[in-house]
């Protein structure tokens, strides 16, 4: 269980908080206007992009899209949990973290979380000694390292050990091997009297009636999370056996959709490059750091997921995918570019290197060398040209129905992007290729969106009496909206109102409503920032930013979009705001004019609302004109 803070602490704590100092003590940073610049220590640059405002408390690097507040910036530059990072920033402040909205079983059931979480990392580190002992007196496991080319330096940074071939070796690291914490940490594996494995969330393991070792005759590999801390381990068979590779379990303290193996041991390497190659094996990993290639991750057994995706960008604005040349490699390619579409932005790069189907990184950089590997790593293929090859893959282009099922396909790829230069890069790219028109594509994938397909509506003949000039006539088609609405419009709006919380109270509960009734992905952020702000009127950005992280949304990826999310004054924001406002109010009541229309506008109730939604379209055209935002 988490910690719960008070939200009202979490302000006070940002409000006594300056993040110019709190960073400045792990970066140089320099005046630049109103804000403080300087290198970005999340990925490797020379000309500064990290910005940090004294103003907003907030950092945000315009190169990698790194943002966060002063706590933020703790847990990624110091790899702190939430809770510590807190801790930490309220002792530098003489500040006690309080705990008074936790109930006496909520306070039992943190404690029971937290005292648990050391147990299972004391267990890890006692059973990472252990098998790293063992190593160095197992001539097979030595043996087989040395045919495998790893030399002892490079095993020792990695902390490789040897899991012995004994069904319970660790009974000679732990003075009780039926420990509860042995398989509550993924070590050991407990089965009940039928034979059924017993799960390490399990509440009691007092039906466990046989026991054994998880890694057996095998190569460990230590799992660190940023802290350094061993979390886990990935064991590799020695000889023939299936599986290959076995990873240790869920537990308290590893989640394997979100951990990357070796990205606490590849931090530097990756900033300096400004890259992080992501390879399948935890053996490549070491092998291409043997050969000065240290920039260099791998999945835990699954394809690279959205949280792994994530946390990699954290650290740098590049990431490479290397995977086999055959069909699997290609395959977990594509599933790893879906992770990524949502997650890209107009300065985040992502690329494929398939290696040919005879190697995998380990063999290839052996017998071709170090340079023909990061020649191939140069010639890796952009994001873009993998998803059309992709996409085109195995249809006739050269039929109108090949065309179409293209199309199609591509209409649920691109709108996961939301970068705006990147995505029209790719749709002029798309209408090339397709020797298509560019605007007719558009209005295609338009159509192929069931969310924006366009209806066409039968209305009724000859307008009634008093009936607006403009009022659609009866048998005509309903006139398409086109550019009624913005484009997104929560992923614009947000933006300023996050750096700019007080816009909220600037703006009517009307307005409010029109945010909340806007459809999209992240209608559940607005109704968040919605409730952090009726709650706390005179919330800070920083804390409403935190506020939001503690309701489990992510607003560095709507931030993320925002051309200038630090340097926006308060009336340009404000001017931008109630400008996007009028327009979705204006297609707010273009919608409900239609929807009159379609329904036949029978009633005078009816035509009496079209009239005075009329009279409202002009008050907001007038509007748009003197703002200039028609």
């Amino acid at each position: 269980m988490q910690q719960r803070i008070p939200p009202g602490f979490i302000q006070e704590l940002l409000a006594r908080a300056d993040i110019v100092e709190v960073v400045g003590q792990h970066v140089q940073l320099k005046k630049s206007g109103s804000n403080y610049k300087g290198l970005c220590p999340f990925h490797g640059e020379k000309t500064p992009s990290f910005t940090v405002s004294a103003s907003k408390q907030f950092y945000h690097c315009f190169g990698c899209g790194a943002h966060g507040t002063a706590i933020g910036f703790l847990m990624e530059y110091a790899g702190l949990g939430f809770v510590d990072a807190v801790k930490d920033l309220a002792a530098r402040y003489g500040l006690t973290v309080p705990q008074a909205d936790l109930d006496p079983q909520q306070q039992r059931q943190l404690q029971r979380s937290r005292s648990l979480q050391a147990t299972l990392l004391d267990v890890l580190r006692t059973a990472d000694d252990f098998y790293q002992h063992r190593l160095r007196h197992s001539d097979k496991a030595k043996n087989y390292l040395i045919a495998r080319g790893v030399q002892g330096q490079v095993a020792k940074r990695f902390g490789l050990g040897y899991a012995p071939d004994d069904w319970q070796a660790l009974a000679g690291a732990f003075a009780n091997y039926n420990a509860d914490a042995l398989v509550q940490a993924g070590l050991v594996i407990a089965r009940d009297a039928q034979g059924e494995p017993i799960e390490p969330q399990a509440e009691s393991f007092a039906a466990a009636q046989r026991r054994y070792d998880r890694l057996r005759d095998r190569i460990t590999f230590p799992i660190r999370n940023l802290r350094g801390e061993v979390i886990g381990f990935g064991g590799r068979v020695i000889g023939q056996g299936e599986p290959k590779y076995l990873n240790s379990p869920e537990t308290e303290v590893f989640h394997k959709g979100e951990e990357l193996y070796g990205l606490f041991e590849a931090r530097g390497a990756i900033a300096r490059a400004g890259y992080a190659l992501v390879v399948e094996g935890y053996l490549d990993v070491v092998a291409l750091a043997q050969f000065g290639i240290e920039q260099v991750v791998a999945t835990l057994g699954t394809a690279c997921t959205a949280q792994q995706l994530q946390k990699l960008f954290r650290h740098t604005g590049q990431v490479i995918f290397s995977f086999d040349g055959d069909d699997a490699g290609r395959r977990a390619a594509r599933r790893a570019m879906e992770n990524a579409l949502a997650l890209l932005t107009d300065t985040r790069v992502v690329k494929f290197l398939f290696l040919p189907p005879e190697h995998d990184p380990d063999s290839y950089i052996r017998e071709r060398g170090v340079d023909a590997f990061e020649r191939e790593i140069a010639r890796a293929q952009p994001l873009s040209e993998f998803l059309f090859a992709s996409l085109f893959d195995g249809i006739a282009l050269g039929s109108a129905e090949g065309r179409a099922q293209a199309i199609h396909q591509a209409a649920a790829l691109l709108a996961q992007i939301h970068a705006p230069a990147l995505r029209g890069q790719l749709l002029t790219d798309l209408a090339r290729r397709l020797d298509m028109p560019l605007a007719d594509l558009r209005e295609v994938l338009h159509a192929a969106s069931p969310r924006q397909a366009p209806v066409e509506r039968h209305t009724p003949s000859g307008a009634p009496p008093g009936l607006a000039p403009d009022a659609p006539r009866r048998g005509a088609r309903a006139p398409l909206r086109a550019f009624a609405a913005p484009t997104d419009a929560l992923r614009q709006a947000l933006p300023l109102l996050l750096a700019h919380p007080a816009l909220w109270w600037d703006i009517s509960p009307a307005q409010h409503a029109l945010l909340a009734q806007e459809s999209g992905a992240l209608q559940p952020l607005v109704h968040t920032v919605e409730a952090v702000l009726e709650d706390q009127p005179d919330c800070s950005a920083a804390a409403l930013w935190e506020a939001l992280r503690a309701a489990g949304h992510a607003p560095e990826q709507v931030l993320a979009q925002s051309p200038d999310p630090l340097e926006i004054e308060p009336e340009v924001a404000r001017h931008d705001l109630l400008a996007l406002l009028l327009r979705l109010e204006r297609h707010s009541v273009l919608r409900r004019q239609d929807a009159l229309v379609a329904a036949g506008l029978v009633s005078d109730a009816d035509r009496a609302e079209y009239r005075s939604l009329a009279a409202r379209l002009r008050e907001i055209d007038l509007a748009q004109r003197a703002s200039g935002a028609a």
